[in-house]
């Protein structure tokens, strides 16, 4: 089934958002759906719009970026990183120059905030990174963080893991600049259009993360890690994400490659159990049988534009 431009188009364009945990096989579904709605895809995922960072983000490679265009990928340089209200900006612009175009478009990542902002209308505060403060925050650990999260918002702490030092330093950013809640000042504004919410949730999960994990480290993580070192310093704040993190351990030889891969499997383990979480609270998701998903979200798609 190949579902074309409709003649008769709906009264609101239509924003396919396929999303699901990390290591769900979202890109190379993504790349099929699109092929057949003859759509580009719009990568929404927090690490994959950083330059120099494609093996331990999963990016999608030259060779599926030829089959289909991806938009909102390498915006920026590690070192100058984007908080959720610019990329919300750029987004919703790339988005609107297409949808004038086809009425029907793919968005496709795990990053929950970021699919919230473009999806449900999430308007987050417009507080510009605090350098200084970023690298005051980075110099506490992940529970010291929190705990003063604790102290300064409260309701931001009791919906933000400890885990996640990204929520955690922002909300810790807002309150320094504003010295209200980063919750009391979100807000959600509807945008014109229809929505449709795929999910990809397979049961063997953790044994494509496992196989995952040892693809990156055989693809060449460390060698990435070592060139983001060389270019941007030993502190680059994104180096403490998953898989950076482990091959800079290894770089600085404090474990060896065993425990860097057991180490990313356990920290991708426990980041996509969250992203599982979120997505069962936050969306209503149409989640996909893995026998024939590709038939299924054509499926759904065809019923909405006819």
């Amino acid at each position: 089934m190949r579902i074309m431009q409709p003649d008769k188009r709906p009264d609101k364009p239509l924003v396919i958002a396929l999303m699901g945990p990390t290591a769900s096989g979202k890109t190379d579904l993504a790349i099929e759906i699109a092929k057949k709605i003859n759509s580009n895809i719009h990568n929404i995922d927090s690490r994959q719009i950083y330059i120099d960072m494609n093996i331990g983000t999963a990016k999608p490679t030259l060779e599926q970026q030829k089959e289909v265009h991806h938009l909102l990928i390498d915006l920026c340089l590690p070192s100058q990183p984007i908080n959720l209200h610019e990329f919300q900006s750029l987004a919703i612009e790339s988005m609107e120059r297409e949808l004038a175009q086809k009425k029907i478009i793919l968005l496709v990542g795990g990053s929950g905030l970021y699919l919230q902002a473009l999806i449900r209308g999430l308007k987050p505060p417009s507080v510009a990174p605090q350098k200084f403060f970023r690298d005051q925050m980075s110099n506490l650990n992940k529970i010291e963080r929190h705990d003063l999260l604790k102290c300064c918002d409260p309701i931001a702490a009791e919906k933000i893991h400890p885990r996640d030092s990204t929520r955690t330093i922002r909300a810790l950013e807002v309150f320094y600049a504003t010295g209200k809640s980063i919750l009391k000042q979100q807000r959600f504004c509807p945008p014109p259009w229809t929505t449709l919410e795929i999910g990809l949730n397979p049961e063997n999960l953790q044994s494509r993360i496992e196989k995952r994990t040892k693809q990156m480290y055989k693809n060449g993580l460390i060698e990435e890690t070592e060139n983001l070192i060389i270019k941007y310093g030993n502190n680059l704040q994104l180096l403490k994400t998953i898989g950076y993190g482990e091959a800079r351990s290894m770089i600085n030889g404090k474990i060896n490659y065993e425990e860097a891969l057991a180490i990313t499997n356990q920290r991708t383990r426990q980041f996509a159990k969250r992203q599982k979480t979120w997505f069962k609270n936050k969306h209503n998701l149409k989640w996909l049988n893995y026998e024939n998903p590709l038939s299924e979200v054509l499926s759904y798609i065809y019923e909405i534009l006819n």
